[in-house]
C-alpha cells in the first residue's frame, strides 16, 4: 500500500444505530473500491470488519475496526463501530480520532436511540457529519419520512445533496442535486451509470430540494450569500466550495441516498466522502500542554517531530498486544524508537501495519494524519501520547471512557481457570477500558463490572474464547452492614485450665449507638488496674475480630462504641489471648442485648430519559423502595435524581433498557447505610445464614 500524506487521507468513523447496515456499508466500500474481490455480507458473516467469532453470531458489530479504501487518489480509513449502547465508548473512541462521522441512518426506522446518542458525541466533538440515508430498497423505506425524522431531531440544517430514484424494490440510484445528473446502478449494484438529465417525475422535486441546498448553503457565508441576491443561484463550483466548507464548519450536513445491500449508491458516496469531508490538514489532533491542561498548538506537517495518539488496544492471544494509533505529527517509520509520555518511557518500534480488519498489511512508513497499528509494545496502552522528543511539552486529549454500570459476580468453573483469570481479565481491560474486575473485600467475590448485560456477556465469552477461562454469572452479593440500636453492658470471660500454666481473662464493656457512618470505636475506661495496661489492646482486637463477622447474618457490626470499663486477672494465667477471647465474649453478650439490625447501602441515582418516559420511570424507582429526589428537564430529556437501596438495582439496567427502549440512561454512586425494613430483614438474614452454611460444607 502506498504511502499516502494528509491531504489524501480521509479518518472516517462510520457510526448509527445497530442495524442500519454500517458494516455492510464498509463492506459494499471495499467491493465497488476492488479493496477485495468478492461482496462480503452481514447475514453470512463474510464481512471485513465483522471477524470476531461472537460478531459473526450475533450478526453485530461489538468493537471498532477498521477498513481501508483506496478511491480517487485518496486513502479513506473507514472505523466500523458499534451501534449497540452497551458498547457506545468503542464508538466514541472512534469518533475522537476521526476527522469526520457517517451518520448512517436506517430509511424504514428514521432516528432511533443510537442515532440520538452518536450525534451528540460527534457534535461535542466537533466532528463534520455526512448522513447516509440507508437500506431505501427496503420494504416500507422511506425518503421523505426518514428526512423529516432528521430534521425533527436535529434541525434543518439537515440537506438533501440527493434524492432517491425509485421507492422500496424498485430504488436504483440517485438524483445528484449539485451537478442534476442522475446516477442509476445495474441488478447487481456494479456499474453505476450516468446521464445528464434528470427522471421527468423527479424534475420538480430536483429543483426544489436544489434551491433549498443553495439557499442553505449561502447562509452559511457573507460571499456566498451576496453572490445568491444578486444572481438568484450559485455555481454549481461555488455550491461545492460552499458545501465543503459548510460541512467543515458543521453549518450543513449533507445527505446521500444509498443502499449498501444492493449496492447501490456507494461509488457517489465515496466521492462525497472525498469532496466534502475534511483531510487531517484540516483538523489538527487536539492536545493539551502537559503542566496546565490547557489547549496547545503542535506542529503537525510531515517534517515536524513525529508524534502519535493510542486509540485502542487490542488483546491477541497470539500475536500478544496490538497498539493501533494515529500518527498526528511527522512521519512514523518502522525499526525507530518513540517516547511514551504518558508513561515516561522508550517504546521501539518494529514492523508497522495498516490493519484491514484482521489482517495487518506491513508499510514502511506512515505520515502525519495516517492511522496504523504496532504489534507488541512493552507498556504503551489506550490513551498514551507518543513522541520523538522526550522534553515534549504536550499531551493528546484522552479519549473519556464510560464508568462501569453493572456488576456481576463471577466463579471460574474449574481451579486451573481460577489461576488464569486475573491475566485474562488484565489482557481484556487493556483492549477495552471500559470493564473493571475486582475481589470484593467484603463479600470475597470477584466481581466482574461493565455497561450493561450484553456487554459483560460478550466479555465473558471472550475470556472462554481467547483465553480457555470459562466462568460462572451471579448477581453479586449486597454488602449490607449490622448495628445496633440500644446501649447495654455486658461481661466476656476466658477460663481455662489444662496441667500447668491456664487461661484466664475477665473484662467487663459498654456499647452505645453512633451515627451513621462512624463505623467503630474503642475507649479504655480502667483504672485501678483491674487490667493490666499491655492487656487493653487484645481486648478491643477480640472485640474487633468478632465485629467484623458480625451477630446477625455474618455482615460487619458498624457505628457503635466499645468502653472497657472493668476487669480481673490473674498473676499467672492471664496473657493476650485471654483477653482477646474474653473479648469476643463480651462481643456476644452486648449483641444479644444491644438491638442489632441490619443495615443495607442506599445509592444515588441519576437517571436520563426522554420525557415521555419521566412518570414511568418515578413509578418504578418507587416501586424500589426509592425516594425521588427532584426532576431536571433538559431538552426532550428528563433527569431524575433519587436515592435507592442498592438492592433494588441489581437489574434496573435492564428494566430501564425495556421501559425506555434502549433510550434511557443511568448512573449510579454509594450514598449511605439506612436500616432495612423490618419486613425485609428476615429473609436477607435466613439467606445469609443459608450461604454461609453452604459455604462451610464446601470448604469442609
Amino acid at each position: 500500500m502506498k504511502v499516502y500524506s494528509a491531504s489524501s487521507i480521509r479518518n472516517v468513523a462510520i457510526v448509527g444505530h445497530s442495524g442500519a447496515g454500517k458494516t455492510q456499508l464498509v463492506s459494499a466500500a471495499l467491493f465497488d473500491a476492488k479493496m477485495i474481490n468478492r461482496l462480503g455480507m452481514v447475514d453470512d458473516g463474510t464481512t471485513t470488519t465483522d471477524f470476531d467469532e461472537e460478531e459473526v453470531a450475533r450478526k453485530h458489530t461489538l468493537s471498532s475496526s477498521i477498513a481501508v479504501v483506496e478511491w480517487n487518489k485518496t486513502k479513506i480509513n473507514f472505523i466500523d463501530t458499534p451501534g449497540i449502547s452497551n458498547f457506545l465508548s468503542d464508538t466514541r473512541a472512534a469518533l475522537h480520532v476521526c476527522d469526520a462521522a457517517l451518520i448512517v441512518v436506517d430509511a424504514v426506522a428514521g432516528v432511533e436511540v443510537q442515532t440520538e446518542k452518536v450525534w451528540n458525541i460527534a457534535a461535542k466533538l466537533e466532528v463534520p457529519c455526512l448522513v447516509v440515508l440507508n437500506r431505501l430498497d427496503r420494504e416500507r423505506a422511506s425518503f421523505e419520512r426518514s428526512l423529516s425524522s432528521l430534521r425533527e431531531a436535529f434541525g434543518r440544517t439537515i440537506v438533501p445533496a440527493q434524492i432517491p430514484i425509485g421507492t422500496e424494490q424498485n430504488f436504483k440510484g440517485c438524483v445528484d442535486l449539485l451537478g442534476l445528473n442522475s446516477l442509476t446502478f445495474d441488478s447487481d449494484g456494479n456499474e453505476a451509470q450516468t446521464s445528464s438529465g434528470v427522471p421527468d417525475e423527479l424534475t420538480d422535486s430536483s429543483n426544489s430540494e436544489r434551491e433549498a441546498l443553495i439557499e442553505l448553503v449561502a447562509e452559511t457565508d457573507d460571499t456566498l450569500m451576496e453572490k445568491f441576491f444578486e444572481s438568484g443561484t450559485l455555481s454549481q463550483t461555488d455550491l461545492e466550495k460552499g458545501l465543503r466548507s459548510a460541512t467543515l464548519k458543521r453549518k450543513v450536513f449533507p445527505l446521500v441516498c444509498t443502499s449498501a445491500h444492493a449496492n447501490i449508491g456507494i461509488q457517489p458516496l465515496l466521492d462525497a466522502v472525498v469532496k466534502f469531508l475534511p483531510s487531517p490538514e484540516d483538523r489538527p489532533f487536539v492536545a493539551v500542554d502537559r503542566e496546565n491542561g490547557e489547549a496547545t498548538a503542535y506542529d503537525n506537517g510531515e517534517t515536524a517531530p513525529v508524534a502519535a495518539f493510542v486509540w485502542k488496544t487490542i488483546a491477541d492471544p497470539f500475536a500478544g498486544r496490538i497498539t493501533l494509533f494515529r500518527v498526528a505529527a511527522g512521519s512514523m517509520k518502522a525499526d525507530s524508537s518513540v517516547f511514551n509520555v504518558t508513561k515516561q518511557t522508550t517504546e521501539r518500534f518494529g514492523g508497522l501495519s495498516v490493519m484491514q480488519g484482521k489482517t495487518a498489511t506491513t508499510v514502511t512508513e506512515l505520515k502525519a494524519g495516517d492511522l496504523g497499528a504496532v504489534a507488541k509494545l512493552k507498556e504503551t496502552q489506550t490513551n498514551d501520547t507518543l513522541v520523538a522528543d522526550k522534553d515534549g511539552t504536550f499531551l493528546f486529549t484522552p479519549i473519556q471512557f464510560a464508568e462501569p454500570l453493572l456488576s456481576y459476580a463471577i466463579e471460574p468453573k474449574s481451579r486451573a481457570d481460577e489461576e488464569k483469570i486475573s491475566t485474562a481479565l488484565q489482557r481484556l481491560q487493556e483492549e477495552d477500558p471500559t470493564i473493571r474486575y475486582e475481589r470484593d473485600p467484603e463479600t470475597k467475590q470477584l466481581l466482574l463490572s461493565g455497561q450493561g448485560q450484553v456487554h459483560i456477556e460478550v466479555t465473558v465469552a471472550k475470556l472462554k474464547r481467547r483465553f480457555s477461562v470459562e466462568v460462572n454469572l451471579k448477581l453479586p452479593r449486597i454488602p449490607y452492614r449490622e448495628t445496633i440500636t440500644a446501649s447495654t453492658e455486658a461481661h466476656g470471660r476466658h477460663k481455662k485450665q489444662s496441667g500447668g500454666h491456664g487461661q484466664f481473662g475477665d473484662c467487663r464493656i459498654r456499647v452505645e449507638p453512633l451515627p451513621r457512618g462512624k463505623d467503630f470505636d474503642f475507649a479504655n475506661e480502667i483504672f485501678g488496674g483491674s487490667i493490666p495496661r499491655q492487656f487493653v489492646p487484645a481486648v478491643e482486637k477480640g472485640v474487633d475480630e468478632a465485629r467484623k463477622k458480625g451477630f446477625l447474618a455474618g455482615y460487619p457490626m458498624v457505628d457503635f462504641r466499645v468502653t472497657l470499663y472493668d476487669g480481673q486477672f490473674h498473676a499467672v494465667d492471664s496473657n493476650e489471648m485471654s483477653f482477646k477471647m474474653a473479648g469476643r465474649l463480651a462481643f456476644k453478650d452486648a449483641m444479644s442485648k444491644a438491638k442489632p439490625t441490619l443495615l443495607e447501602p442506599i445509592m444515588d441515582v441519576e437517571v436520563s430519559a426522554p420525557s415521555d418516559f419521566a412518570g414511568d420511570l418515578m413509578g418504578d424507582l418507587n416501586g424500589r423502595r426509592g425516594r425521588i429526589g427532584g426532576m431536571e428537564t433538559r431538552g426532550a430529556s428528563t433527569l431524575i435524581n433519587a436515592q435507592v437501596p442498592m438492592a433494588e438495582m441489581l437489574t434496573y439496567e435492564q428494566q430501564l433498557t425495556s421501559a425506555t427502549g434502549g433510550r434511557g440512561s443511568y448512573n449510579m454512586e454509594f450514598s449511605h447505610y439506612e436500616e432495612v425494613p423490618s419486613h425485609l430483614r428476615g429473609k436477607i438474614i435466613s439467606e445469609a445464614k443459608a450461604e454461609r452454611g453452604e459455604e462451610t460444607s464446601e470448604e469442609e
